[in-house]
């Protein structure tokens, strides 16, 4: 009954309107973990993220693949709690139970109705998950096996190759361009996990976010629950990503369609540049059947139903990404038409018009990132996590109806060198 309660919850969850404004509390918890706070009663629920500097830019390249098996040993069973009676537990509190995970963070989300004796079983659940591991040695032999296997399924799906191959060109020398393989991951033993969790779950790289029906104090004592028990750790240095110099690569592949991707790494996450950046990409490929690369790739030449492009900012330099989709014998004309434009739109900006409707999009579609209390979390988790303003969602219009063509321009200039874009073909033509 619990459970269903919760997902009739969570369907009203997603049908109410946000506030008019996002107001973030934030404090240092006394463990040292960064906590920021959103108080909403609109419903009983309480969404909570914990995610720590421990993502798989904090991997080797001889055992790319421990972060993301570290991450999933801390469902295996602590010191209070079996895996098992921690799947039961979380389960019959009606809550629900996720993992996060990407170059830079891991960690997870939970949601939970914010009745005490419910929001206690999932809180403590998780705070055991976190502060406790225990690393079974059989369970760890179930996870590796399962990841040697899905990291081999990886090199059958084109469009995974394909990713994997453009950020090792984008990063041959730096850990956001490694990835996992049969190989490294079957280098990786139950004591590497048991390092990489000491060095990278302290509380110093931990990062708390709370959105729901809970008030400030009740709030800071779930944050402490949560962290009080980890070692104290230190705050990580990513290295710098090293300046792009652009290669290409063809790899043969049985698909039917070639999956072409360009890249360069080009943003970080606190960069001045993301909103000029971030508005410009809109018209270029952002945009859907608003976007250059669209009108085109698709319209005028038919060459593929879909291309996009994207900036995907990082601690570090994230990477600018153009993808489509085509035939194999049209791929050399639609990587070179997509070039052209990245080219032209890198020399010459959007026009006014172009300018105007994405600015117009993007404020008019604003609240749609923030109308449910879990799109709230994962707007301040990474508010939290990359130290941006606690202004940030209530300054992103303003923002964005204040980026200029000359700034979208410029940004574009110093940024994107086309000559320098990274290029992988996989299911190349014959």
């Amino acid at each position: 009954m619990r459970s269903r309660a919760l997902w009739i919850l969570m369907a009203l969850a997603v049908a109410a309107p946000a506030g008019a404004g996002v107001k973030i509390d934030h404090w240092i918890a006394q463990s040292g973990a960064r906590v920021n706070f959103v108080e909403s009663h609109a419903l009983p629920i309480v969404d909570v993220a914990v995610e720590f500097a421990a993502g798989s830019a904090y991997d080797s390249r001889e055992q790319a693949g421990l972060a993301r098996l570290a991450l999933a040993m801390l469902r295996a069973g602590s010191s209070r709690y079996s895996e098992t009676e921690a799947s039961h537990r979380i389960a019959d509190a009606g809550a629900q139970l996720q993992e996060n995970f990407d170059l830079d963070r891991a960690g997870f989300a939970l949601r939970s109705l914010s009745s005490e004796a419910e929001r206690k079983t999932a809180t403590q659940t998780l705070a055991d998950m976190l502060q406790s591991p225990l690393f079974p040695a059989e369970a760890f032999e179930r996870e590796k096996a399962s990841a040697i296997a899905n990291a081999r399924e990886a090199e059958t799906l084109p469009d995974r190759v394909a990713e994997r191959r453009l950020y090792a060109l984008m990063y041959p020398a730096h850990p956001y361009g490694f990835s996992e393989t049969p190989e490294t991951l079957a280098s990786i033993r139950r004591e590497d996990v048991e390092r990489h969790y000491r060095n990278c779950y302290g509380s110093a790289r931990a990062v708390v976010t709370i959105v729901g029906d809970l008030d400030r104090d009740a709030a800071r004592a779930l944050a402490e629950e949560l962290t009080s028990r980890l070692s104290k750790g230190t705050d990580p240095a990513l290295a710098p990503v090293a300046a792009p110099v652009g290669a290409m690569l063809r790899v043969a592949h049985p698909s039917t369609q070639s999956h072409v991707l360009l890249g360069v790494a080009a943003l970080a996450r606190a960069d001045p540049d993301y909103f000029p950046l971030f508005v410009g990409n809109y018209s270029l490929g952002g945009g859907g059947f608003m976007s250059r690369l669209l009108r085109e790739i698709r319209e005028k030449r038919g060459y593929a139903y879909s291309v996009y492009s994207y900036f995907r900012p990082y601690e570090r330099e994230g990477p600018f990404q153009v993808g489509l989709e085509t035939r194999r014998d049209q791929a050399r004309e639609a990587l070179e038409v997509a070039r052209s434009v990245v080219g032209e739109f890198v020399m010459h900006g959007p026009t006014e018009a172009e300018l105007k409707a994405a600015k117009k999009s993007l404020v008019g579609g604003f609240p749609l990132r923030i109308d449910t209390n879990r799109k709230i979390l994962d707007q301040i988790a990474v508010i939290g996590f990359y130290r941006l303003p606690l202004d940030w969602l209530d300054e992103f219009p303003a923002r964005v109806q204040g980026v200029t063509l000359a700034q979208v321009k410029s940004a574009f200039a110093r940024r994107i060198d086309p000559e320098k874009l990274s290029i992988v073909v996989v299911g190349a033509p014959d």
